[in-house]
């Protein structure tokens, strides 16, 4: 069993949020949001998140180095040529924990939640040094329709029937044995198996999955809510009963500005990006302006409901209680999340 998308994001947010609240947090706020969450804290070590930002860019590129030789190794077996893809792994991230800053209002009034636009956006689309390149694009273009689609299973599996396709919210259950080169490489280097979708360790995700449900509608989170709710309502932006709701709504209208332009292919006045209609540009800056403005709305509840910090003790008041009760199932996932990273 895996772990529900509601926990899956909650967990993930854990995550990112001890690694980069430093960088996020305000002056006053700094000591408190320098703290590392009790759950983030036990999984640091499997995640990478015991070393320094430097450190993390050697063992990635290394990891990669590793894992695209072996798929060019299957793929030579499999009556390909593959040049190993090494360009990702000399590649950073475009947004790092200090870069990302939604607590600070100047980052804000620039940003808004980071949604339409975010910082390191016009390098991406400008396509400087870090532009991707597929290191096997002119080998493959050689291939007629046919050797193409076999060129892709091989190093990616099959596509999976419909019928197999998991239920909206579900995550899709990964087998290596039907992923192709990329799942071979990944079992030749002892990373293929997920601890999560084990049996033994069911339990611990059905008790993971109850605590975030649990806290998340805790009536001490659904309280505090409540206070920024309020705020956010006599500020003249009603109808948020949670905080991620607000960044949700742009989300969702982002969403819906995309799913306006057709189907991929189709030829109107949109304009084609690499064969993916794109929403109208000045609907997109216009929600992005409106994206700025309810933002600056929410840090201004935010900070007059003291939001973050209250928030930050409960959970880890209730993040604590949780290692304190499942602490021997805790240190036997990690100790196979470690074994198999």
């Amino acid at each position: 069993m895996r772990l529900s998308s509601r926990a899956i994001t909650a967990l993930t947010t854990t995550m990112c949020a001890s690694a980069l609240l430093a960088g996020c947090a305000s002056p006053e706020e700094a000591p408190a949001a320098e703290k590392e969450s009790p759950l983030s804290a036990f999984f640091a070590s499997a995640y990478g998140g015991d070393l320094s930002q430097e450190e993390q860019e050697k063992k990635f590129a290394e990891d990669e180095r590793e894992r695209e030789e072996l798929v060019a190794q299957c793929m030579s077996e499999e009556g390909f040529e593959y040049s190993p893809n090494l360009q990702s792994a000399s590649m950073s991230m475009p947004v790092s924990g200090d870069e990302w800053d939604p607590d600070s209002r100047e980052w804000v009034a620039q940003y808004g939640y980071g949604i339409i636009n975010y910082p390191g956006r016009d390098d991406m689309e400008s396509g400087g040094e870090g532009e991707y390149v597929d290191a096997n694009a002119d080998y493959v273009a050689s291939l007629s329709e046919s050797e193409q689609q076999a060129f892709n299973e091989a190093l990616h599996g099959p596509m999976p029937d419909p019928e197999d396709m998991p239920a909206e919210g579900e995550p899709m259950e990964w087998d290596w044995t039907t992923a192709g080169c990329y799942g071979w490489a990944e079992n030749e280097r002892g990373t293929a198996e997920d601890p999560s979708t084990s049996d033994e360790h069911k339990p611990l995700m059905d008790a993971m999955n109850t605590f975030y449900e649990t806290m998340m509608t805790s009536p001490e989170l659904t309280g505090i809510d409540a206070e920024w709710s309020s705020c956010m309502a006599d500020a003249g932006h009603p109808g948020f009963s949670a905080q991620m709701d607000a960044q949700t709504s742009i989300n969702e209208e982002m969403n819906k500005l995309y799913e306006s332009t057709g189907e991929i292919g189709t030829t109107d006045d949109t304009a084609m990006t690499g064969g993916m209609g794109m929403p109208n540009q000045a609907e997109m800056d216009a929600l992005g302006e409106k994206e700025i403005e309810l933002a600056l709305v929410d840090l201004d509840c935010r900070e007059e409901t003291d939001y973050r910090q209250k928030q930050q003790e409960v959970q880890f008041a209730q993040e604590q209680q949780f290692v304190d009760d499942h602490k021997t199932e805790l240190e036997a996932f990690r100790a196979d999340l470690e074994q198999g990273s």
